[in-house]
Parts: structure tokens; C-alpha cells; sequence
């Protein structure tokens, strides 16, 4: 268990575990090794996911980096504001988004929004992890590491106001927390 600020959090998925969903990606994503894909990560919190799924690829790709916020604590605030825009030209190339979790997919909806104006080739998305009940969207998720329940999780990037991220597992939000 550990606490951060008032919320107490028990062990979920372990850095093994981790590993090897995206070693699993990875491999599932050869078939973009001819098209020198884009990937764009999604700050702060797929910031880990990104470097180890980078160190599994075995093509050359790009990365670049934007940065969302769609949280305050615990709840979604169901507005997404824009705080890093993209810098790239992805004009008529293939993007990957990278997420660290995907759940109502209100940021993923305002992200697909933001891309589809610099006309890409294609885009498709990539998520470490993904709540399918939390999921409201009518969109593709290419890419799954791991579908989960639909619990509040920090570590491994994943925080709570701030706190979390560099905890190399997964914990959840303890009931009564």
C-alpha cells in the first residue's frame, strides 16, 4: 500500500507485467516499419510508456510530444485544454498517438481532432492501458496493452495531483481511500 496526498493505493500491475504488454505491442507493430511512422506522445503521464516502447521497436519512427489536461484530482473534468500544441508537420503520414490509458476518450476525441486538421495519412492509437466500461467514443484503439476495470491507477507516469509517477508498477485507488 502507499498513500499519496489524502488517497491510500494498493498494488494492481507490476513492472513485469508492464513490460511485457509492451514488448507484446511492440511486436504487433512491425507492420508500420514501412511507413517511418510518427508517434506522438501524449504528456505527462505516457512519458514512460513511450521510452520503453521506443527501446522494443526495431524500425526507425519519429516522436514528438503534446501535452493535454483533462483532470483535476480524481475526476475528469470533461473539458480538455491544450497546453502543448504539436510542432511536427504530419501531413499525409502515418501517426501513432501514444496514451498512457484511455477511458471516457474525451481527450482522445479532442487529440483525433487536433490531428485529423494537419491531414495525416492515417492515425491510429496506441494505449498502455484502457478502460472498455469508461469507454463513451466512437473510435479505434489499434493498440492495447492492457484493458482494465475502471479504477483510478497511478504509477508508471499515471498520477494524482502530481504525486505517482515514478512508481515503476501500477497501483489502484483502495476502496474507502
Amino acid at each position: 500500500m502507499i498513500k499519496l496526498h489524502n488517497k491510500i493505493f494498493e498494488p494492481y500491475i507490476s513492472a513485469e507485467e508492464i513490460q511485457k504488454s509492451i514488448a507484446k505491442m511492440a511486436s504487433k507493430m512491425y507492420d508500420l516499419k514501412n511507413d517511418f511512422p510518427h508517434f506522438i506522445v501524449v504528456l505527462n503521464g505516457s512519458f514512460f510508456f513511450a521510452a520503453d516502447l521506443f527501446k522494443q521497436l526495431d524500425f526507425d519512427a519519429e516522436i514528438s510530444f503534446i501535452k493535454l489536461q483533462s483532470y483535476e484530482g480524481t475526476n475528469s473534468t470533461g473539458k480538455v485544454n491544450e497546453l502543448i500544441g504539436l510542432q511536427a508537420n504530419i501531413t499525409n503520414r502515418m501517426v501513432v498517438v501514444l496514451e498512457d490509458i484511455v477511458d471516457t476518450g474525451i481527450t482522445l476525441e479532442k487529440i483525433y481532432s487536433i490531428l485529423e486538421s494537419k491531414k495525416p495519412k492515417q492515425i491510429q492509437i496506441a494505449t498502455l492501458l484502457f478502460k472498455p466500461s469508461a469507454f463513451q467514443k466512437n473510435l479505434d484503439i489499434h493498440y492495447i496493452g492492457k484493458e482494465i476495470t475502471n479504477e483510478f491507477v497511478v504509477g508508471y507516469g499515471l498520477d494524482y495531483k502530481e504525486l505517482g509517477r515514478t512508481l515503476p508498477q501500477i497501483y489502484k485507488l483502495k476502496n474507502n481511500s
